[in-house]
Order: structure tokens, then C-alpha cells, then sequence
């Protein structure tokens, strides 16, 4: 190779890395400058809102195992009848008037707090998976050090807002005391928002109090600075656990994400007009449990849909029922007034391939178009989200960044317009040299920090690459690239009494409670 031919392929480096360096400046959440995409029409919206009342009214959801709730429906007018509530037609959508259309989850770092609801898309990486996988070590149970990895990431990657909740779930740690690890993993190695730990009401607890050693108890009490993610056990049910979670959020002020996890033709009907009927009674009893126990208490309608494969019960991700799904949730959630959170990078595929490529974008593109307010499990969700992958982490979050200029609209500024080029250039020439061009190249088109647009030969010469290899090289990167935003010794100090206590507390017992 010449010397100038060497010469120009280190420039190309040079600019090609200078590209993927700026590429990791933060970016806030999205402000959504495109108009939502309303999938149904007034009838359809309609009778699927009759329909979920019709099944709170008739059929009633069962609140399991937990007194507390049942004796707040009972002071609230509702039909209690064992465990089996029914609720008057209305009676929710009444008690959601006091709920906040939009509200703020605060950060350690207050240049990180985001918003939930009005124009604002947050976007928030894959949680809960036992599992992790990368090309390096294949697939295997994750640990502690894996979800410390996968927070990292997230308080690295440009357009992810929210660092979630138990990116993954360490295994290596015994599932009474896993919380507190996840918990403090969050508060030590990240200043974005984050979730709290609601899988018990004795979690949820712990959750709070550590969030108040960090921001302090008079702070917390006046302003979330956790979200809670409370499952409902579709179809029609909420079990005691989760239930006593909620309370325990909702008391302290804290945010809670009411989201029904529906497979269609599993936990749900085949059909997703049936479905979304029964998200919107399940989330309607909820989130208005929410408002009895504490009025004004921030909460967030959501749904996890998907179907389940009718030839072999496995379920399926970015199918066009999902779609119309996910289009549904936020028009609902709209007419609410409350925040929405659905969809994510959602697919079923086993690697980092073609199928899980359509399946996540034909997830988080709809999702972004649907006006959603919280997208989880956008970065890194793998089979069904039984696994966390580091390169599908970093694909997503590429693609997380793309459609962040795509909701921020075009740009009808002087600049935007370009007349000044099309008068400048004329007939018959081209725009590569113009001065309009030459001033605005390096921002005019997003550029990927994965896609490869090189020619065949350059690509040969650089290696061949998929761009499942190029990513086990950006995320790598990427962790030692991490600056750690530290945390108040004293803060940090508090935090690990409070576990030692706890652990000693809870023993060798998985708790219940």
C-alpha cells in the first residue's frame, strides 16, 4: 500500500472514530416533534373502554392474598366479595383524576432527571433476564458483575434515558438479599433515574429507604425518585406481593408502572381487540389502587403484549397484533391522561440475528410512533427476555439514537430549508462542494457507531466484520471508556450499614412477604 493510500485510510480512522467518540454524548430524553399515530378510530376506542368496564363491573379481578387492598375497595364503594372485586362502572377513571398526567423521576444527577408523559419518550434498557450472552463467552447465568456491566452501558449509551431496573438478574446472589445489590448497584454506578425493587412489599420497602439515604426522606416523600414495575397475574388478577409493592410505593410518592404482561391466546384472547379490553380493565384497577392508597401518587399505564405461537406455545415478539397492541395502549393511556409505557426491542430469536433485527425494530419503531412515554427493554433483550446480550445492547441503543433524530422532526429552520444551497448550486450541478453542504456535513445524517458503509474492499481490509462483531468492540469500548460518577462517600457509607443490617435480618430465608 502507498503512503498516500496509508495516509488516507488513517484519516478515514481518524474520522470514522472521531464520528463514533461524539456519538457518545448524552442526549436528553426525546421531545416528540412528529404527531402520535392513532391506529384506531373513535368507535374502536370506544367499545374496547365499554368492554373494560364491562369487566370490572360483571366479572370483577381478584386481589390475592392481600387484606389491606380488599378493605380500600370496600371503603371505596366496590363489590368485595371473598377475594373477587367488582367495580362499578366509572369508579376507576373517577379516582385516576387525581393522578398526574405528567410527572419527573429524579436523578442523583439533576441534568438526567426525565419526565413521564406530555410529549417526552424515555427510553430504558432490558430488564429481568437470568441470563447473558456475548461472543466472547456465549450464553451463561448472570452475575452481579454483569448487571454492573449492563448499567455502565446504559449511563454511557447516548439515548438511553432511564437506567431501568435489573438489567439482569445476578444469580450468583441468593434470591431473599439479590435486591439490595441490584438496588445500591444502581445508586453506586449510575446518576441517571432509575427503578426500585418491587418484587415484595419487604423489597419495595427496602427500595424506599435506600432511595432515602441517598436523596434524603423529607426529598423522597415530596418527589419520586423510583418507579415500581407491578405485574399483574393476567388474566384478571393481582397477587399479594405485587400488591403489597404497590401500597409501599404509592405511600411514599413513589412512581409505579401498572403493566399487565398479556400473551395473546395464553393469558389473554387471540384476538387483540379482546386483549386490550382486558389490559385496560386490569390496568384501570390498579392504577386506581394507587390513588387510594395515596391521592396523587404518580403512576403509569402499561402493557407487555405479545402472542404465543399456536403451533408451539412459545411466544412470538413484533407480530402485527403486537403492533396494533402497542398502538392501543398509548391512544388509551392519552384519553386517560395518564403516562404510557409499552414496547421495547422486544424478539424471539436465540442470537443476534435477521429475525431478532425485524422483530425489535418492528417493535420500537411503532412504539415511537404510538407516543409512548416509556419504552423499556429497548436495548438488549434476547430470546423471549430470557437473556440480556452486550452486543444486541449496543445494535439497540444505535438504534435507539436513530429514532431520536427521527421523533425530533425535520428541520424547517432557515438552515433546513436550504435555499441558500439550491439557489447557490442551480440546475444541472450537484451539492457535494456547495458551502451550505460543507458547513453542515459532519451533522447533517445520524451516524451509526455499528452499520458499516464502506465499500466491499475497505470492509475486506478492515477486517470483514459482521456487525454483531463491530459491537463486541463498541461495548468493550464503551466499559472502558466508563467514567464513574461517584457517590458520596457518606451516602455510600449509609448504604452498606443499611444492607449488612438487612442481610443479617433476612438470613438464609427467601422472603415472602
Amino acid at each position: 500500500m502507498t503512503e498516500g493510500k496509508l495516509a488516507a485510510r488513517r484519516g478515514r480512522e481518524v474520522r470514522r472514530a472521531a464520528r463514533a467518540q461524539g456519538d457518545l454524548v448524552k442526549l436528553g430524553a426525546i421531545h416528540r416533534r412528529i404527531p402520535a399515530v392513532e391506529l384506531l378510530h373513535s368507535e374502536a376506542v370506544e367499545i374496547i373502554e365499554h368492554n373494560a368496564e364491562t369487566i370490572l363491573e360483571e366479572i370483577g379481578i381478584e386481589f390475592r392474598r392481600d387484606p389491606a387492598s380488599l378493605q380500600l375497595w370496600r371503603e371505596a364503594g366496590a363489590d368485595v366479595q371473598g377475594e373477587r372485586v367488582r367495580l362499578p362502572r366509572g369508579l376507576c377513571r373517577h379516582l385516576l383524576r387525581s393522578a398526574p398526567s405528567v410527572f419527573k423521576v429524579h436523578a442523583r444527577n439533576p441534568t438526567r432527571t426525565v419526565q413521564f408523559g406530555g410529549d417526552v419518550t424515555v427510553f430504558s434498557p432490558v430488564g429481568g433476564p437470568p441470563f447473558v450472552t456475548d461472543l466472547d463467552r456465549g450464553r451463561r447465568y448472570a452475575t452481579l458483575e454483569d448487571l454492573v456491566n449492563f448499567i455502565k452501558l446504559a449511563q454511557m449509551a447516548p439515548a438511553i434515558h432511564f437506567s431501568g431496573g435489573s438489567a439482569c438478574e445476578p444469580m450468583d446472589i441468593p434470591p431473599g438479599k439479590r435486591h439490595l445489590d441490584v438496588q445500591y448497584a444502581y445508586f453506586r454506578h449510575s446518576d441517571q433515574a432509575c427503578e426500585g425493587t418491587p418484587e415484595t412489599p419487604g423489597h419495595a420497602a427496602d427500595a424506599v429507604r435506600m432511595a432515602q439515604l441517598v436523596f434524603g426522606a423529607d426529598f423522597v416523600d415530596a418527589h419520586a425518585v423510583l418507579l415500581g414495575n407491578i405485574n399483574s397475574n393476567s388474566p384478571l388478577t393481582f397477587d399479594g406481593r405485587m400488591l403489597g409493592a404497590l401500597r409501599e410505593f404509592a405511600a411514599h410518592n413513589q412512581g409505579t408502572i401498572v403493566v399487565p404482561a398479556v400473551l395473546a391466546g395464553a393469558m389473554g384472547p387471540v384476538t387483540p381487540a379482546g386483549c386490550m379490553a382486558e389490559i385496560l380493565a386490569e390496568t384501570l384497577a390498579g392504577m386506581a389502587l394507587t390513588q387510594l392508597v395515596r391521592p396523587g401518587a404518580p403512576v403509569i399505564m402499561g402493557s407487555f403484549v405479545g402472542a404465543v405461537s399456536m403451533r408451539s406455545g412459545s411466544p412470538t415478539f413484533g407480530t402485527p397484533e403486537a403492533t396494533q397492541m402497542i398502538f392501543a395502549t398509548a391512544q388509551l393511556a392519552r384519553r386517560l391522561g395518564i403516562p404510557c409505557r409499552s414496547g421495547g426491542g422486544l424478539c424471539s430469536s436465540k442470537m443476534v440475528d435477521a429475525q431478532a433485527g425485524y422483530e425489535s425494530a418492528n417493535t420500537l419503531l411503532p412504539t415511537v410512533l404510538a407516543g409512548v412515554h416509556l419504552v423499556t427493554h429497548a436495548a438488549g433483550w434476547l430470546e423471549a427476555g430470557l437473556v440480556a446480550s452486550y452486543e444486541k445492547f449496543v445494535m439497540d441503543a444505535d438504534q435507539l439514537a436513530m429514532l431520536h433524530s427521527l421523533a425530533g422532526g425535520m428541520d424547517l429552520s432557515e438552515r433546513g430549508q436550504a435555499m441558500d444551497a439550491i439557489r447557490e448550486v442551480g440546475p444541472g450541478s450537484h451539492f457535494l462542494g456547495c458551502a451550505h453542504t460543507l458547513a453542515n456535513f459532519e451533522s447533517a445524517f445520524y451516524q451509526s457507531t455499528i452499520a458499516d458503509y464502506s465499500s466491499f474492499e475497505q470492509w475486506s481490509i478492515e477486517g470483514s466484520l459482521s456487525a454483531e462483531q463491530r459491537a463486541n468492540r463498541v461495548w468493550k469500548k464503551m466499559l472502558a471508556d466508563y467514567v464513574d460518577p461517584g457517590l458520596d462517600p457518606a451516602i455510600d457509607e449509609a448504604l452498606q450499614a443499611f444492607m449488612t443490617h438487612r442481610r443479617a435480618e433476612l438470613g438464609d430465608a427467601v422472603e415472602e412477604d
